[in-house]
């Protein structure tokens, strides 16, 4: 069933209510070490209007395990998002600073995915002078805030700090919205196509991306909220009903899973280790520990 009334930022879901086997579209699955891997690329202009979403790589894995705490899941899961996120960062001159931003409200938990994983970046930038810290990148690491609390766009923010700093790349957190309750905190999507703050919830800021900001722009988000007309269309095609998308009332409400606190922690701090395994390949998850204890 086609539910064009209710937007998601996850490129999988917009080509699953599609039916898939879109033009200008290539998807392609992948199960690793448990972890379900799902790779979108909308290749052309025929696939960017298809998925409302812009030409690029849209990568999204499951961590269902992790949330089951098996056995060195998250080592396993943060090693797999640092894989793939290396993978879309590409070759970086080497000692090239690389700048992460965390968006969102982090006074609001559902939207604070973004600051909180800053909280677990290696911030190196004014250590890399020092011996003991040499073979590390450098790193500098921003809370951007929102416009409501700050004034300033986040776009604003990023791009002053990009002229300052000039980065090799910028690697930008955000939460994210989804069509599905199945795959709130328990997905995370990886993306060079740049992101669009508040998007998902209907309140699209000023884009991040390599036109906006001159630098290669990879988002990393988590889904935290769905739009309860969503939900109303889920637990319909569960009980097998079809339901027309006008039929459907548009409350405008915004749900998020009673345990979001938790859920929203670990899922920052996945994220924010992942950042740190990619840009330091040769640490691993106890080093990093260690080094923000």
């Amino acid at each position: 069933m086609e539910f064009s009334a209710v937007r998601t930022d996850l490129a999988l879901e917009e080509s699953e209510r599609r039916g898939g086997g879109i033009d200008g579209v290539r998807e392609q699955t992948s199960d690793e070490q448990g972890f379900h891997l799902t790779r979108v690329s909308v290749l052309d202009e025929r696939g960017a209007l298809s998925l409302c979403k812009p030409i690029g790589e849209y990568i999204t894995l499951e961590f269902t395990p992790l949330l089951r705490r098996e056995e060195n899941s998250f080592e396993i899961c943060a090693g797999i998002l640092a894989r793939e996120l290396r993978s879309l960062l590409g070759e970086l001159p080497e000692g090239a600073c690389v700048l992460a931003a965390g968006l969102g409200n982090e006074y609001i938990t559902p939207d604070a995915i973004g600051p909180w994983a800053m909280d677990s970046v290696l911030v190196t930038r004014h250590l890399t002078s020092l011996p003991e810290f040499a073979s590390f990148r450098p790193v500098a690491a921003v809370r951007s805030g929102v416009l409501g609390t700050t004034g300033v766009e986040s776009a604003q923010l990023i791009a002053m700090l990009c002229r300052e700093l000039s980065p090799a790349a910028v690697i930008a957190v955000d939460a994210l919205a989804s069509l599905s309750t199945e795959r709130l905190c328990r997905t995370v999507q990886l993306s060079d196509a740049g992101i669009v703050p508040g998007s998902g919830v209907g309140n699209a800021r000023e884009a991040l991306s390599r036109e906006t900001l001159g630098v290669p722009v990879i988002a990393v988000g988590v889904p935290t909220v769905v739009d309860a007309t969503a939900i109303a269309a889920e637990l319909a095609s569960a009980a097998g009903v079809e339901v027309e998308p006008k039929a459907l009332p548009q409350t405008g409400l915004i749900v998020t899973p009673r345990d979001i606190d938790r859920l929203a922690r670990d899922a920052a701090k996945l994220v924010g280790y992942s950042i740190d395994l990619a840009l330091h390949p040769g640490l691993t998850a106890a080093d990093i520990d260690m080094l923000i204890s």
